[in-house]
Order: C-alpha cells, then structure tokens, then sequence
C-alpha cells in the first residue's frame, strides 16, 4: 500500500499549515468591499504578510507566533482573474443530511494566527486590521484557547487523529497533481456551538460512545465497543485502495460562558479538499445514509467556509501584481 507521502512531491514552502493548534488562537473572516482600491489594497497585504510574521518572530522568540492568509473562491476570481484557479477552490456548497446541516456561509479573506500568549495574536490581528482597514468589512471573529491537556470544551482530547511527521505535511499541502498551486493548503473552517446542558447529561460512557474514545485517558474504543456513529468512526475515510485519507486539524475552543455560549472552531487543512468533503459527507448524511455522526447531536455548525491558502512564495508574488 502506498502512502501519501510516497504518492506526492510538494517543492514551495507552504504557509504554517502543519503547526500545532497553539496555546492561543485568533480566526478572523472578511468580506471584499467594492470601494475603489480594495483590491490593490489586499494584495499590498500580501507582499506585506510575510514580513509581519517573521517581525513578530523577531521581536518575540519566545511566543511561538504563526500566521495564515487564505482567498475565498469569489475573492480569488475578482482578486487574481489571470492566475487560474486551483482545482478544488470553489464555494463550499452547503450539505443537508436529514437531521443535520453543514451550512455554507460567505467569506472572503481568512487569517490564522497562533501563538503562546493572547497578546501576540492581538497585535497580530491588530496589524493585519489596521493594513486592511476600508477595503475589507468584518465577518466573523474568534478567539480560541487551550483547554487543560489540549480538550475540547465537549471534556474529550482533540486532534488524536492528525497525522504526524512526513504524512502531516503531506495531508496538508497541495502536491505536483496541481503543480501551479503546489505547496497551498485548503482550509475549511466551521464554528460550532455546543448543547453542553444536553452533553452533560449523558453519563462518561455515553459521551465515549459518541466520541468512540476513553474521555479520561484518550485511549481509542475496540471494534466490537465503538458504535457506527461514534465520531473518530464516520471521519475515518479511505480513497479507491484502500489508503487512508487525512486532514490536519488546528481545532480551538471558545466560550462566553456568561451567555451561555460554548463552541468549537474547527478548522481543517487539507492538500484537496475533496478529502474534507467527504468526510463532512459522513458526518452530515451518513455512510450508509442515516448513519450520521453522533456528536452532530450536540453540536451546530453555524457558518462553513472554504479558503485557499497560498505557498509563501505564490503570496509574495500575488503582492506584485498589477
């Protein structure tokens, strides 16, 4: 059986697609305003980011900072019209199972920013805001944070299933099957808020038949233990022969617990996005049809969107153009 690694050669430096989710997280969504020179704006941004990440680095050692830009398919088409596109950039269509669904909702800028202290990411936000500010208009924000030992707010270990060493890099970056893209990312991000008032109901057994994992020490549940549903059972995919198929997932928590919110940012990054589809496929609609997962009980995706996420050097040059 060959691997993912063996299949796939990726030449450009992506972005840091394959870091850990961080101490501390900041996810912020814009829309592309129509105003006179938005465009020649952002991409000013782009020949500017690097620059902002590595100067951060610089200043701060210690603060384990990283950041990723991505381009929303519209955004993409008014930004780059004679670059092309890469071949699974679209946007994302909304999946409707019988009790669930996955919604598609707009966007078309995304930045990723992670570091040990919630400082950094403010003034990395801050910066990106302030170079932006008049050509985009604010979607969405959040603000993650670690949990314990890297939980979930659902009291369950999150990211068991990424990849790791040679396989993480290449479940996440784009190889030579789209050699003009190569060394991108897709990155689909959903915000999911939590019943934790129906979650904390159930009894420690019922929550690990629902996770198909041990909540205390994050040991996997046997085959003839785990149910169909169970979530590590209807996101574990494999293509035509039978290889699995992985995304690295960057998941944070966020809460206002005063308002009684308590949520997941999932964020997945994937070589092709075909693979995070199908997984959501499972998980919405179920396979076979019904078998939907478990968790999705207790949890509703209130926004779905799909980004491209340049090589760094793909993003220096998009800050050169006309």
């Amino acid at each position: 059986m060959t691997t993912c690694t063996e299949r796939r050669k990726i030449p450009m430096k992506p972005q840091d697609v394959t870091n850990g989710p961080g101490e501390h997280a900041i996810f912020m969504v814009f829309g592309l305003r129509d105003e006179k020179g938005a465009l020649n704006q952002v991409k000013e941004m782009c020949a500017d980011f690097p620059v902002v990440a590595r100067s951060l680095r610089t200043r701060l050692p210690a603060s384990a900072v990283s950041c990723v830009m991505g381009f929303g398919s519209e955004a993409w088409d008014r930004l780059f019209p004679g670059r092309g596109k890469p071949k699974e950039l679209e946007v994302f269509r909304e999946i409707r199972g019988a009790k669930h669904t996955a919604v598609s909702t707009p966007g078309d800028l995304f930045f990723h920013i992670r570091a040990a202290r919630m400082d950094v990411c403010h003034e990395a936000a801050s910066i990106i805001s302030t170079k932006l500010r008049g050509a985009v208009s604010y979607v969405d924000e959040v603000h993650g944070f670690r949990y314990f030992d890297g939980r979930a707010i659902i009291g369950f270990v999150d990211g068991t299933e990424n990849p790791e060493d040679e396989e993480r890099f290449a479940s996440a970056v784009i190889g030579e099957e789209d050699a003009s893209f190569a060394g991108g990312s897709y990155a689909f991000v959903q915000k999911y808020m939590h019943d934790m008032e129906a979650w904390n109901a159930l009894s420690t057994e019922e929550q690990e038949q629902a996770i198909g994992r041990r909540k205390f020490d994050d040991v996997e549940l046997g085959d003839e233990e785990k149910p169909e549903n169970a979530h590590n059972a209807v996101t574990n995919i494999e293509d035509a022969d039978g290889n699995e198929l992985k995304i690295v997932r960057a998941n944070m928590p966020f809460s206002n617990p005063a308002k009684g919110e308590f949520g997941t940012y999932f964020i997945g990054y994937a070589g092709t996005f075909s693979t995070t589809r199908k997984m959501l496929e499972n998980m919405f609609i179920g396979e076979p049809e019904g078998n939907t997962d478990r968790l999705l009980d207790f949890s509703t995706a209130v926004t779905g969107t799909l980004f491209f996420v340049p090589s760094m050097e793909m993003l220096e040059e998009l800050g050169e153009e006309d």
